[in-house]
């Protein structure tokens, strides 16, 4: 796009020949990125630069099981670092986990940590972070840059291709209590560094693949649509997304396939990146009380919602929606056409991924609906959603996504 700025304009934004603004932003990289495969197994050298001596191997036990725990541990001895794997992570992280991934850590006198997983051990290892350097519980640190003391480096390692958490500042552990979600985000938070080694997730099961795989799909789609999107945010959404779309389904018919499960690790990593300066939409607040009242893995809870939010959202987003069919090819005569095609192709690979296409089909009573809805709008993601919303209207979300 050839852009023009008029200097004795009044107006700090610049403008195209086509009259669209181009928003401001304020972008700061938040680490050092490596992507090759087999890049995990430099760990310990790259442990070593940031001066670490004393790591905290953050993980799960599944990855144990895969063989994936005992490289990097593996990495990390030869450097001569000393080295302790916590593998109390389970799914959706508590802050029962992260308490106890602190006391660990005090135990060893840890100076490094280091992240192995999904999105859940890159949570816990950030929130164990939080707790070890500043102190206090994870609700002192829900919301933005409330860690005052230094926090330790980190290098976050991920397995899946899904949250894109090794891209962002912001831990997301639930509250106990409330089932809810809490998001602490502090920029001290970040890995120093990420390694993508697309051969980890060569390893996944195909329901893994499949539901991580669409969650990274609904980053890329929200993020470039949400209140606070800007001109960084939407380049690396936009460019997920084509990464995403096109190797989606290669990974689920062809899961050894290297080069697709590269593109899928990288195209997650960018929607992680776009989330980072963009946040997300009502997708991802309707799906956490889903996953907290029955247990419905994250990516398969935003797989059942996201047609119907794409079709709710369709008329509010500008010509975006049109602008990512176009990348993939299609054509399209409406905002409304747009957001039913964008539907339908996420319709599509719910079931070249045997996903579930309604919630009914994954046991949720239309009874407990009101309370989800009013669940949703005390998540933080629903504020940046580009229709406002009332509970109301996520209860007909929820309505939608039953049959």
């Amino acid at each position: 796009m050839r852009v023009t700025y008029s200097p004795t304009s009044t107006s700090k934004e610049l403008t195209s020949k086509a009259d669209s603004k181009v928003t401001s932003f304020d972008f700061s990289p938040l680490n050092r990125v490596i992507f090759s495969p087999g890049c995990s197994a430099n760990a310990g050298a790259l442990v070593r630069e940031l001066g670490g001596s004393r790591i905290l191997l953050v993980s799960d036990p599944g990855l144990k099981k895969a063989g994936h725990s005992q490289l990097v541990f593996s990495s990390l001895q030869k450097e001569g670092h000393s080295v302790f794997l916590f593998d109390g992570v389970e799914e959706n992280p508590e802050e029962t986990h992260v308490i106890n991934g602190r006391d660990f850590a005090q135990l060893h006198n840890i100076d490094f940590i280091v992240a192995l997983g999904g999105g859940s051990s890159m949570d816990c290892a950030k929130g164990i972070n939080f707790l070890l350097t500043n102190g206090g519980k994870m609700s002192d640190y829900k919301g933005v840059g409330l860690a005052k003391k230094p926090m330790l480096p980190s290098i976050g390692i991920p397995t899946t291709s899904g949250t894109g958490s090794e891209a962002q500042s912001f831990a997301l552990i639930t509250d106990s209590s409330t089932h809810l979600k809490m998001a602490c985000g502090d920029k001290k938070a970040a890995f120093k560094i990420c390694l993508l080694d697309p051969e980890l997730t060569l390893s996944q099961p195909h329901m893994v693949t499949a539901a991580t795989g669409i969650d990274a799909i609904s980053h890329a789609l929200e993020s470039y649509v949400s209140i606070k999107k800007n001109t960084i945010s939407q380049t690396f959404a936009r460019q997920a997304w084509g990464m995403l779309v096109d190797n989606f389904p290669t990974v689920l018919q062809s899961p050894l396939d290297i080069n697709a499960r590269g593109a899928m690790q990288l195209g997650a990593h960018f929607a992680g990146v776009s989330i980072e300066n963009s946040m997300l939409g009502i997708c991802h607040s309707c799906a956490n009380p889903l996953t907290a009242h029955y247990g419905i893995p994250h990516g398969i809870a935003i797989g059942i919602l996201l047609p119907h939010v794409l079709r709710f959202n369709s008329n509010h987003v500008g010509n975006c929606y049109q602008t990512l069919v176009k990348d993939i090819g299609r054509s399209t005569n409406s905002l409304a056409d747009s957001g039913d095609i964008l539907a339908d192709i996420i319709t599509s690979f719910l079931a070249l991924a045997g996903i579930p296409k309604n919630l009914h089909d994954c046991g949720v009573s239309h009874g407990i609906l009101e309370v989800l809805a009013e669940e949703a709008s005390e998540q933080w993601t629903a504020k940046f959603n580009p229709r406002p919303v009332q509970e109301k209207d996520l209860l007909e979300i929820y309505q939608l996504a039953m049959v």
